[in-house]
């Protein structure tokens, strides 16, 4: 009975976001079918028709759902409020200037943009009053879960901070060891709405997992390294006995061919089309201190290869005279100049000269400097398994993650990608970078006494079972 009140509560909650959701899509669609009628569809030399007309406003709502889903803008109750507004209008703009360019398409020549401009202005207005009314809605209708989380030897502080900073999506009530035993625990379960498997031996963990998936109990868990090897292993069903094949060989040949064609002619456009701004770029770090306006540093990529990883200089001359640390919150090193290009990003645009010389790619874990690679290494003996691929301007961890997330879980931010590599992937992590360009925390540096990003928790506890093998 309770399984059942449970799941309907579900669907009932699935179909009170696509209702919201709906709400955007079609507002936003009607205002463009507005412009269309009134203003671009009569400067068309050639008729179009009723129908043609509908296809429009329908491939609009089309591509306004895609670019909706793709930053997350349909997410009410899963986002913030502003990081819902800010992924709309991204959103908004993404389908207007599509849109616009297919309006060209259709008339063969570019017709005055101004009407697309102000439809933008109104359609963020639409956007900002539906984020709010959704989110007061969407709160109104259902309070944050309260979490159990169930821990092991390590102390699940840092998880509990993280997620009650989401107070209006999760509400961490309690937490219990182990050692109190599976019948308490599986008594105290109840009073729950979801728990939380945290840091547990694999034994534990999965008689929990398979506890909760046996009474419909919702269930979060960390993942270990071997759990991401097994999401992008190929099922083989020759036999009656299921089997998974993990190849672990990194990138396939077809794969490898494809992506480094994608590199050649997104970096080679993309430098003829930037070559404006890295040139203003270029004086503005010249003209602050008069030092050099590129910045080389040895780095790792496919293999273990190094190579030199060009910057635009955000730091003072001779930064790291006393030895190799990762940026701080709080970094005096940083020029004035500098803290607007590391905001922004843009000190990362020379690197697409690296892409076309291929010693990167445009996606794929951050390539690291080799002391620092060796550091995490005696903590994370599996870091390496990242230079299964070549490193990227961009990527998983990088769009996902932030400066200051710990090595292991960029670890396994890059293992999610590397396991579950796919072109339409790239694609989704390139527009996913649009993103993240100005939210200030993936730019924050480690607190101000870290030399690197490792801390003392930052090995979640990687046994995977009771005796301490792997």
């Amino acid at each position: 009975m309770w399984d059942k009140q449970v799941s309907r509560r579900e669907d009932y909650k699935r179909l009170v976001i696509f209702c919201l959701a709906s709400i955007i899509v079609i507002a936003q669609a009607a205002a463009f079918g507005y412009v269309w009628y009134t203003y671009y569809r009569k400067l068309i030399f050639e008729p179009f028709w009723r129908k043609g007309n509908w296809v429009l406003i329908a491939f609009y709502a089309m591509f306004n759902i895609m670019f909706s889903r793709l930053y997350g803008g349909l997410r009410v109750g899963y986002l913030k409020r502003m990081e819902v507004f800010y992924s709309m209008v991204l959103a908004t703009i993404c389908t207007n200037i599509v849109a616009y360019l297919e309006i060209t398409l259709i008339d063969r020549w570019f017709l005055p943009p101004g009407p697309m401009i102000e439809m933008t202005g109104v359609q963020i207005a639409m956007v900002l009053v539906w984020t709010f009314g959704t989110q007061f809605i969407y709160s109104r209708v259902y309070n944050a879960r309260r979490l159990l989380v169930i821990y092991g030897d390590r102390d699940p502080g840092d998880l509990i901070d993280k997620m009650n900073s989401r107070g209006d999506k999760y509400d961490i009530s309690d937490k219990i060891h182990i050692s109190r035993g599976e019948e308490q625990i599986h008594q105290a379960m109840k009073d729950y709405d979801g728990v939380i498997i945290w840091d547990l031996p694999s034994i534990e963990r999965n008689r929990f997992l398979k506890y909760c998936f046996e009474h419909s109990i919702r269930c979060y868990m960390s993942p270990k390294i071997s759990d991401i090897l097994l999401i992008g292993s190929e099922r083989i069903h020759l036999f009656d006995t299921p089997l998974l094949l993990s190849r672990n060989m990194g990138l396939s040949l077809e794969q490898r061919l494809l992506k480094r064609l994608g590199d050649i002619v997104v970096s080679s456009a993309c430098i003829v089309i930037l070559m404006p701004v890295m040139l203003l770029i270029a004086a503005a770090v010249k003209i602050c201190d008069g030092g050099p306006v590129f910045y080389t540093q040895e780095r790792l990529t496919l293999n273990g290869r190094s190579f030199r990883i060009i910057k635009f200089r955000s730091m003072v001359v001779n930064s790291e005279k006393e030895g190799a640390m990762l940026a701080a919150q709080h970094d005096e090193r940083i020029t004035p100049v500098g803290k607007f290009l590391r905001m922004t990003h843009l000190d990362e645009m020379p690197q697409l000269f690296n892409v076309f010389a291929g010693q990167m790619s445009l996606v794929g874990p951050r390539p690291e400097r080799k002391d620092i690679m060796e550091e995490y290494e005696k903590e994370i003996p599996e870091f390496y398994y990242r230079l299964k691929v070549k490193g990227g301007i961009t990527g998983y961890a990088q769009v996902y993650g932030k400066y200051n997330t710990t090595p292991y879980d960029k670890l396994k931010l890059d293992l999610f990608y590397i396991q579950n590599y796919s072109l339409l992937l790239d694609i989704k992590l390139i527009f996913m970078t649009v993103k993240i360009f100005f939210q200030k925390e993936t730019a924050e540096g480690v607190p101000d006494t870290q030399k690197n990003a490792l801390k003392d928790s930052s090995r979640e506890g990687e046994s995977e079972d009771s005796s301490g093998r792997k």
